[in-house]
């Protein structure tokens, strides 16, 4: 591949569903850059080793996913600060042309988040009314971090009630009380248990946006009601990753 190339990957176990490699090919032919974005599967507590590994392989940037989010956290050596309060890395950028810059990592899960929003209630998050978000995990994190800095009203649940509570507090939200929602976006792994009153919150509120997509997005059957996809969320978050990595691919071009 040509030296100037720009060479990406995602990481994580499973990727073979992934979408991203499609997506980010289609950025770079609109921006006419030369470049790869590979899938490669890397399971948990391999993360750190996989991301030394493909630097040193010539790699100029990552995507990570599940369930390497929080291990990638600690193998970068600079952090922007949705990184800082979330504690979790989607994005990584590598210096190649300077050996001593250690691995920058950002997050886009929470840009991916307020896509969402956008796309499917038809509004800016701080106009959608009350946003409901499910879970605690990185993803979720991510979201609550970027939503409440948008002015949303943004509640949170999780199946455990003090992890609902500690992220809560993190990122000055509520945690959901049973009271009606108009917008829900749901981080749960496919087939994660929906019991009452949640459920009944799901189907009466205007919009449900599920972060999976293709046959891993199940809410919407489970649930008997209209459910947007994740789509709409990765090529958000996938566009903010794209747009670091072709930051730094102009930057080390000018040196």
């Amino acid at each position: 591949m040509n030296a100037g190339a720009l060479r990406l990957a995602l990481i994580g176990d499973p990727v073979e569903h992934s979408v991203s490699p499609v997506l980010q090919r289609a950025f770079m032919d609109r921006e006419r850059i030369v470049g790869s974005y590979e899938r490669i599967t890397v399971p948990a507590r391999e993360g750190k080793n996989a991301i030394v590994a493909l630097r040193e392989r010539g790699f100029c940037g990552l995507n990570v996913t599940t369930p390497l989010k929080e291990e990638a956290y600690f193998a970068c050596d600079r952090k922007s600060q949705i990184v800082l309060a979330v504690g979790a890395v989607n994005t990584v950028v590598f210096d190649i042309d300077e050996p001593s810059g250690g691995p920058f990592g950002t997050n886009t899960d929470g840009a991916g988040a307020i896509a969402a929003v956008r796309f499917a209630a038809s509004a800016e998050p701080r106009d959608a009314g009350t946003i409901l978000v499910l879970g605690a995990g990185p993803t979720a994190r991510a979201g609550l971090y970027a939503l409440a800095a948008a002015g949303a009203a943004v509640r949170v649940w999780n199946r455990t009630e003090s992890r609902a509570r500690d992220v809560a507090a993190r990122f000055e939200v509520r945690v959901w009380a049973g009271q009606p929602v108009d917008v829900v976006l749901s981080t749960l792994p496919p087939g994660a248990e929906i019991e009452e009153p949640l459920r009944a919150a799901l189907l009466a509120a205007r919009v449900v946006i599920d972060a999976n997509y293709g046959p891993r997005a199940t809410l919407g059957s489970r649930l008997g009601r209209d459910v947007c996809d994740g789509l709409s969320m990765l090529s958000g978050s996938a566009r903010a990753s794209f747009d670091v990595w072709l930051a730094a691919h102009h930057k080390s071009h000018k040196r």
